[in-house]
């Protein structure tokens, strides 16, 4: 997961997003098109086909057209609300923050995961690694996800300042792998020491890694050497411009599918959550804390995206 690859994802999200800029502006039909936006916990590909569901059921019960649109990084959905280009989207709790700091956006709701409305950071390494606490870090090669995902970069970094550790300064090499199926890989196959990514649980029976490995001889290859504290749950926003009563029948639709067997699993396959339950922005106030404590400033977020 070198810089070819990194260079591929910046690439492809300057080309997505100009598609979407160029062919998604309001018309005389604006009102029939609802505007989706979902962040790229893995690849792009794969979340766009596990949304399609989800896709379907919005234009089944709103009476409208439903885009998806599917950045390669976390900011590329944020710049799209920020330019008025999407009418929902689905957000980590990062990207909401950074979002509701740049666009006209509400949070509405925010996903459950087994009854519980938050998550976790996890720090994981080979098991045979020899890495067994954060401190045998130091030299060491380290994969951070996206540059605005909560798990795999915000709180980790957070989790590293408390205990006196500066990835930058004690770490042999850092590399952002742009999603959780790349870390965990990258992680696997031997190209980093270690990475962060997320778990449903801290005690390694709901994870990133049980996900995207397939194979149970791969999956005990994988091993926790730290979580973090809970996190506040990822979730959906409302553009603002939103027409109330679509805005209204949208958070209903995402409720009534949290209490159906089906819907719950269309979730499911697309976020890894179990339903939504109503959201604050006060819910967030520990995330934006994580970002001061990690030295991450909001407001160079999403400028390093701009031309």
């Amino acid at each position: 997961m070198g810089t070819e690859m990194i260079r591929y994802r910046r690439i492809s999200l300057v080309l997505a997003l100009t598609l979407l800029l160029a062919g998604c502006g309001r018309s005389s039909d604006s009102s029939k098109t609802l505007r989706v936006g979902f962040v790229p916990a893995e690849d792009a590909q794969q979340v766009i086909q596990n949304a399609q569901p989800i896709v379907d059921i919005l234009r089944k019960r709103l009476g409208m057209e439903v885009q998806p649109f599917v950045a390669t990084d976390y900011t590329g959905v944020v710049e799209a609300l920020r330019v008025n280009k999407l009418d929902i989207a689905f957000l980590t709790p990062a990207s909401y923050v950074l979002a509701k700091n740049e666009a006209n956006v509400r949070v509405v709701l925010k996903s459950e995961r087994k009854g519980n409305p938050y998550y976790y950071a996890a720090i994981i390494t080979r098991a045979d690694s020899g890495i067994k606490k954060l401190e045998d870090l130091r030299g060491k090669t380290f994969a951070f996800g996206d540059p605005l995902s909560t798990s795999a970069n915000v709180f980790p970094r957070k989790m590293f300042h408390d205990r006196g550790i500066d990835p930058v300064r004690d770490f042999k090499q850092i590399l952002y792998s742009g999603g959780h199926d790349a870390t965990v890989l990258a992680v696997l196959n031997g190209k980093v020491d270690a990475g962060a990514t997320y778990a449903n649980s801290p005690d390694s029976e709901d994870t990133a890694w049980m996900r995207y490995l397939k194979n149970p001889e791969d999956v005990r290859k994988i091993r926790a050497i730290a979580f973090s504290e809970p996190i506040p749950a990822d979730n959906l926003v409302i553009n603002g411009n939103l027409d109330a009563s679509t805005a209204r029948r949208v958070e209903e639709i995402f409720l009534e599918m949290s209490r159906d067997p089906a819907g719950k699993q269309m979730l499911r396959d697309l976020y890894q959550i179990d339903g939504f339950v109503p959201a604050s922005d006060k819910d967030y106030d520990s995330v934006r804390q994580a970002f001061a404590v990690a030295g991450i400033k909001l407001k160079d977020a999403l400028q390093k995206k701009r031309p």
